[in-house]
């Protein structure tokens, strides 16, 4: 099979690239195609995964191209994995930085950050599905591509079922979840729903038992494991559920955006500045290719080990732990859907599709993110109970502001724009939202299109 990986120079492509290594089944993918506008982005990472490829000893690891003309990527895909960053993290830092100067939440994915993001990046998306529709009308996409919810339904619009979302937050919850409770992951059911960074894990079964009570009442349980010192035991039985990790930007609104302000520098403008060090080092002509992944796992394990510190400060939860550092992300959940469908070998897995009466709150065309039973036609969301209202309340609103996204991306009317930032209840002012669309429109040219 061939795979081609859209962002191939991006940061995370070792962790794919290291998952294909370990699968030695037929029918695996033997050639992977990079595809990135930055040549500089793409040597350092090939060189990265030919160190991969050399430590690994594989006599038969997938060759590896390079290329920056996205047609001839696209060429005989059999799969293709999207993980772009349109505005780079330049871009990322930019859309913390004007946020934060507001008083509101600057995040990558939610929020004032996440729409910034989705307006940049939405039109871009649905091009290059257009461009699979008419090169690799075959292929099946895998969308890591942020936001990914918003990302996944617009190019839906145009590939369909054949797109699918991942996200590895699910992942690590529900794994994180069964073994505190005794179980192998894949052996428990992960009831999760919502949508993509705003869902909650609200029961986990065992042999047809539903073994989360056990947990909810166990303060010492509860706050063992990473989402529990985030929201505490005392949140966590209020709720009757374990919450994405990301709903800490909703719940502790106000604390975050205060610890964000406090900060040193934003996520995205240490992340900048990390990667340039990295790509710099591993880039560089004459070095054997194990120095350049020995680079990338030095800088993977200071990124890991900082993720979402703001957050961990706010709920004083101290640094990681070696568990919640752990891998088998998203690159597991991507390798299992390729396998699934390719093989039709029968997987359960939590995807972002679209809705199909899944969630009877949203519309069939809405993408949401629950557990999927998957084989070789695709993924086939499986029915969930109702959310409860205040849940219902959350992902309404996200999904109305997802959608405002896609109509501003479409119409290029600032009316739209700003009603998408207004509606988001980490905004929910109007005034707010016209300056910070003033602030993005002025900071990216990807955002001109708006009038």
């Amino acid at each position: 099979m061939r795979l081609t990986i859209l962002g191939g120079g991006g940061f995370r492509v070792p962790l794919v690239y290291g998952a294909l290594l370990g699968d030695r089944a037929e029918g695996r993918v033997t050639h992977v195609t990079l595809y990135d506008e930055d040549p500089g982005r793409l040597t350092a990472m090939a060189r990265v995964l030919a160190g991969q490829a050399a430590a690994s000893g594989a006599a038969d690891a997938p060759a590896v191209t390079a290329t920056g003309d996205l047609d001839e990527a696209l060429r005989g895909a059999d799969f293709v994995f999207s993980a772009i960053r349109v505005g780079g993290l330049e871009g990322r830092a930019a859309d913390e930085r004007i946020a934060l100067a507001e008083g509101v939440l600057g995040q990558e994915t939610v929020g004032a950050g996440g729409i910034a993001y989705g307006l940049r990046t939405v039109p871009v998306v649905r091009e290059i599905a257009r461009r699979i529709a008419r090169t690799a009308p075959d292929a099946w996409v895998i969308n890591f591509t942020n936001p990914a919810g918003v990302v996944t339904e617009a190019m839906a619009e145009v590939l369909g079922d054949r797109v699918i979302g991942i996200c590895d937050s699910p992942v690590g919850l529900g794994r994180r979840i069964a073994r505190l409770l005794g179980a192998r992951p894949q052996d428990a059911w992960i009831d999760y729903v919502g949508l993509n960074h705003l869902g909650w894990v609200r029961g986990l079964r065992v042999g047809g038992r539903d073994e989360l009570p056990r947990l909810l009442a166990d303060d010492g349980a509860l706050e063992s494991f990473e989402e529990g010192r985030l929201f505490g035991a005392e949140w966590l039985r209020s709720l009757g559920a374990i919450p994405n990790e990301y709903l800490h930007y909703y719940y502790f609104n106000r604390d975050t955006v205060r610890a964000y302000q406090e900060a040193k520098q934003t996520r995205g403008a240490f992340l900048r500045d990390q990667q340039r060090a990295f790509y710099t080092e591993a880039g560089r002509a004459g070095g054997p290719a194990g120095e350049a992944l020995a680079a990338w796992d030095r800088t993977r394990a200071e990124r890991e080990a900082t993720y979402m510190s703001e957050n961990r400060e706010v709920a004083g939860a101290g640094a990681r732990e070696d568990s919640d550092l752990e891998s088998g992300g998203y690159e597991k959940v991507a390798l299992a859907l390729m396998r699934a469908i390719a093989r039709d070998e029968r997987a359960t897995l939590i995807l972002n599709v679209r809705n199909r009466g899944t969630l009877s709150v949203l519309d069939a065309e809405a993408v949401i993110e629950v557990p999927c039973l998957v084989d070789a036609n695709g993924p086939h969301p499986v029915s969930v109970a109702p959310l409860p209202l205040h849940a219902v309340g959350l992902v309404t609103s996200v999904k109305a502001v997802e959608r405002e996204v896609l109509a501003a991306a479409a119409s290029g009317a600032r009316a739209d724009a700003v009603k998408a930032f207004a509606l988001h209840p980490l905004v929910d002012s109007v005034g707010v939202a016209r300056r910070l669309l003033e602030g993005y429109t002025a900071e990216h040219p990807g955002l001109a299109y708006l009038r």
